[in-house]
């Protein structure tokens, strides 16, 4: 896959674009009619650069931010995201939003809609002074949810036409570059000589190119490839390119410079270059390479360093390429017409797979030496393997747009659903060992979600609940609770169609847990009671403990005192005959409140001090502590003050190390 020999070519600068800078800086600078009027602009100025893409639109709107940020006019720097991904398909606003915010360090709520999340951004942008970078929009839609309610702020749109419905939008057009500045650039690929020998020449090349960056930037790239041809050699070539009837006039030099560089390029070459347009966010690295073309990894990346030397991809952060979002559509026709979909289809999932193998590795090197994970990871090849926890962490923060949008091309696509599966497990196991549930919890609700669309797709029961259950953890955990209740339901009823007895009793005892946390005591004890009946014909001893635990907390809330206390005894002979030490004493415990709360106080006294002795000889002292400062609140209340200060010591003691005690109250109306 080697390219011709050829001088190297330098780094694309910014070329000409003088005029339409000096017009969009002047469009800031113009007041509006709530400024003439006295008032204070309830919105920012939007500022759209609208062109076909290859015009070098978004290379504008990143020199306007980069000069306007430079100054020191927008102090809180900027915010950049593209509303349309490479394929076409918009970016949902919900999305956007969400990425927006995690730019500003701020975590949107798991499983926020998009009006919650947009109202999120537009409190964190509340008082600053930012611009908005908004590329590739595809209509007012997207851009109008996105506008700050800061008249400081700045919003740099970029379209490939107008942004209706927007107010006060300044709309800045652009079509090709100027003839000298499209010489500058072409300059840089090819060195000065072959442009000064033949001015005329050069000049007739920009106009083939239409003056579009992207063209000049593909023939500069085949000048720079053949050191030994003229620009009147390219010119003659590009004329002999047969254009597409059907294709519209504005795209035919881009489409033209295209298929001149594409047909000059060696056959693997020209394979993998196309194989491109599969790559998710177009963003590859020499693994997705390897994976697609199935090549070696040194061959993929040696041949993606080729690629952008010459304008066919750029380069991007941590040995990342980006395919240009103008050539994404080119390179699928090429697909389309060259590839046999049986063909495409196996390098796509060659690509998930090597995807899933390196989220594997990047999972089992957190686990200790010694583990099954780590050893059967040192048997994989060097270049799937991490070497330390930290640089997995830093491989899976920096590929995380493309990993998410992989797994969301592979459920999309229907005819992978055991791959998508796969990766998408590969993906929550990876975001959960190295940031933990908590951290990861924005991520794990959308991929909880493309599982829970195969389960429903493929008619698989017994995902589908798993899915619904997870997705309802999350909405409880966020205070949507009746979402959850809805989704907990749900999950019931797939439980019981996939005659999955663990999935009914987890959803049967979630719905009353939300029952619970939305007050409703009586259907909480309902719903417990169902799932205590499936453990106790299940004899599943553990689950039968806690969830006479729970029967006791939910009569306890409802103030039915004698079926706490027969539960929660229930509970505590359960974990005695477990042999689990802490679960007896914190059931004691309870018991000793509720005996409390029924007016016993010297029966809560010894059952707390029989509490205390459990404790004591599970060796747990922070649970020990804890129960000492229960045993001196019911001193307190039993009115001996001095023996309540030597448990509270007692209790101090115990935690002199900084350790914090277990907090095992349980809430009631009269704590």
């Amino acid at each position: 896959m080697d390219f011709d020999e050829g001088a190297e070519p330098s780094r694309v600068r910014f070329f000409g674009r003088q005029r339409e800078l000096k017009a969009l800086r002047a469009d800031i600078e113009v007041a509006g009619l709530d400024t003439i009027a006295g008032r204070k602009a309830p919105h920012p100025r939007v500022l759209l650069i609208a062109g076909r893409p290859g015009s070098g639109r978004t290379t504008l709107a990143g020199e306007l931010v980069r000069r306007l940020t430079a100054g020191g006019e927008y102090g809180d720097g900027v915010l950049s995201a593209r509303l349309t991904e490479p394929g076409g398909q918009p970016v949902p606003t919900e999305r956007t939003a969400r990425d927006l915010l995690a730019d500003l360090g701020i975590t949107g709520p798991a499983g926020a809609d998009e009006d919650e999340l947009t109202q999120l951004l537009r409190e964190a942008l509340a008082g600053r002074r930012m611009v908005l970078l908004l590329d590739d929009a595809a209509d007012a839609d997207q851009v109008a949810p996105l506008l700050p309610d800061n008249s400081d702020c700045l919003v740099v749109a970029v379209a490939q036409g107008p942004l209706t419905g927007i107010p006060g939008v300044r709309p800045c057009t652009i079509g090709g570059l100027d003839p000298k500045s499209a010489i500058e650039l072409l300059d840089g690929f090819t060195g000065s000589v072959r442009i000064t020998v033949d001015p005329q020449a050069a000049e007739a090349l920009t106009e083939l190119c239409g003056g579009q960056p992207a063209a000049l930037i593909l023939a500069g790239g085949w000048l720079a490839a053949r050191p030994m041809s003229s620009v009147a050699d390219l010119n003659k070539r590009l004329r002999s390119v047969s254009d597409d009837p059907d294709r519209p006039t504005a795209a035919r030099p881009l489409a033209r410079a295209f298929r001149l560089v594409y047909e000059a390029l060696p056959s693997p070459a020209a394979r993998l270059l196309r194989l491109l347009a599969l790559a998710p966010l177009g963003l590859a690295d020499a693994h997705t390479v390897s994976a697609l073309a199935g090549c070696s990894v040194s061959a993929a990346r040696s041949t993606l360093e080729g690629f952008a030397a010459f304008g066919l991809v750029r380069e991007g952060n941590a040995d990342q390429y980006e395919v240009p979002g103008c050539l994404v559509p080119l390179l699928r026709e090429r697909l389309e017409s060259e590839d046999r979909p049986a063909e495409v289809q196996l390098a796509r999932a060659r690509m998930l797979e090597r995807t899933v193998r390196l989220l594997q590795a990047c999972r089992a090197v957190t686990e200790p030496e010694g583990s099954s994970a780590r050893r059967r990871l040192a048997g994989q090849p060097r270049a799937l393997r991490f070497a330390d926890p930290a640089t997995a962490a830093a491989w899976l923060r920096t590929r995380q747009p493309a990993l998410l949008a992989a797994a969301r091309l592979a459920v999309a696509d229907g005819e992978l659903d055991t791959l998508a599966r796969r990766l998408i497990a590969a993906l929550v196991r990876a975001f959960t060992a190295h940031r933990g549930d908590e951290a990861a919890a924005p991520e794990l609700y959308g991929l909880h979600r493309l599982v829970l669309d195969v389960a429903e797709r493929r008619g698989l029961h017994r995902e589908r609940a798993a899915a619904l259950l997870n997705l309802a953890d999350l909405d409880a955990r966020t205070g949507r609770t009746r979402d959850a209740l809805v989704r907990y339901r749900a999950a019931l009823d797939a439980g019981r169609d996939a005659n999955d007895p663990y999935a009914t009793g987890r959803a049967m005892e979630s719905v009353g847990g939300a029952y619970q946390e939305l007050g409703d005591w009586q259907r909480a004890a309902d719903w417990y009671g169902r799932a205590l009946t499936q453990r106790l014909a299940r004899d599943e001893r553990a689950d039968q403990a806690r969830l006479y635990g729970r029967l006791g907390a939910v009569h306890t809330y409802a103030g039915r005192y004698g079926e706490a206390l027969r539960d929660w005894r229930a509970a505590a002979a359960g974990y005695r005959r477990l042999g689990d030490l802490p679960g007896h004493a914190r059931a004691l415990s309870e018991i000793a409140r509720v005996q409390e709360y029924a007016g016993r106080p010297q029966e809560s006294l010894r059952t707390c001090e029989e509490a205390i002795a459990c404790a004591r000889q599970a060796k747990d002292v922070r649970l020990l502590a804890a129960l000492q400062l229960r045993l001196a609140d019911t001193l307190d209340r039993l009115g001996d003050p001095a023996a309540a200060r030597l448990h509270r010591a007692a209790a101090d003691r115990l935690l002199e190390n900084g350790a914090s005690a277990y907090e095992i109250r349980s809430a009631s109306a009269k704590d």
